[in-house]
């Protein structure tokens, strides 16, 4: 094969960003090594370490035409998941404060012309905190959905590089991805990246990270909304805190939340009459939603598999007491 060519052909494989691919490239060097073509090995080999070198130029390009991929799926290299809007979640239970904090900020957002006519602003940028399991990915999403907008998921872990001085760079690039078009840009666990200054033992490197976000957050003016979550408020450098133009904490349900919780999670299945609602969520106080999501669906799926009757008040008792390996309090 011309020589040209076949650099060609390396350069656009690598270029693919599909790490399978990857091998292969570095397999035709090999091959013309073997055959006795030593500069031009050399010369396929530069490509496939410069393009290797690049992960951020591979793996944006193009977002809107590559489909989303699960974390851990072998060509997952990318560090943004586009989710539209027909694929988000928003059914959520929440005690009434909390609801009319997510109310507020869709309305806003939705008249934001009208508000503009007077000088005003909608809110743009919000923080989500709580434990886990307790809503904050979840709520991101009802935001998008409410508004209509598609959401872009930013996935930290692989967005902070192993290469020196490249991670502010790639937080730069997901700011400028949302101001294309209109999105809501998500950034769960931001305390991997905006955790205190003076907490950490890096040697520059978090402080930068931590400037470059904070001097994007103060630029932010996209079209769309800038969610963030964080399960511990404490590790953010206060400064962030001071960028959001509102945050507030998702608290775990209530007694009435984890009732309304079970009862929506079960609405599909037939019902014994005889369940006590408030002896379950006795039991469950201090549940994340998703635990409590969780163990009515596996009491759902007991019911229809052991009797494939009406769900009875044993079926959530049992499924508890497997969630937590003790037995139930009873009243």
């Amino acid at each position: 094969m011309n020589a040209e060519l076949l650099k060609r052909c390396v350069r656009a494989m690598s270029e693919t960003g599909e790490g399978t691919l990857l091998p292969l490239c570095r397999k035709i060097a090999e091959g013309e090594r073997h055959n006795g073509h030593e500069k031009l090995a050399g010369q396929l080999d530069m490509i496939v370490k410069r393009l290797e070198s690049q992960p951020l130029a591979r793996n944006m390009r193009p977002l809107s035409s590559r489909p989303p991929q699960a974390a851990g799926h072998p060509g997952a290299a990318v560090f943004i998941r586009r989710l539209e809007n027909a694929q988000l979640r928003h059914e959520m239970v929440l005690d009434e404060a909390i609801e009319q904090r997510f109310q507020r900020i869709e309305k806003e957002y939705m008249a934001r012309e009208r508000l503009a006519r007077y000088g005003l602003h909608p809110v743009r940028k919000v923080l989500l905190y709580g434990p886990p399991g307790c809503g904050k990915t979840l709520g991101a999403e009802r935001l998008a959905w409410s508004v209509g907008l598609p959401m872009l998921k930013v996935k930290i872990d692989t967005l902070i590089s192993s290469y020196f001085g490249e991670s502010a760079t790639n937080l730069r690039t997901v700011f400028e991805q949302a101001h294309r078009e209109p999105c809501v840009l998500f950034m769960d666990e931001c305390d991997f990246i905006a955790r205190s200054r003076d907490g950490s033992r890096d040697v520059g490197e978090v402080s930068r990270i931590v400037n470059t976000l904070l001097q994007l957050m103060e630029e932010y003016d996209a079209p769309g909304l800038l969610v963030a979550a964080t399960n511990l408020d404490e590790l953010l450098d206060p400064a962030i805190f001071r960028r959001f133009d509102d945050v507030f904490e998702i608290r775990l349900p209530g007694r009435t939340e984890i009732v309304r919780l079970l009862k929506t999670t079960l609405s599909a299945m037939p019902i014994d009459r005889h369940v006590c609602w408030d002896a379950l969520a006795d039991n469950l106080m201090g549940a994340s939603a998703a635990t409590i999501v969780k163990i009515a669906q596996d009491a759902a799926k007991d019911a229809i598999l052991d009797t494939g009757s009406a769900l009875r008040h044993e079926d959530l008792e049992r499924s508890i007491t497997r969630a937590y390996r003790h037995p139930i309090k009873k009243r």
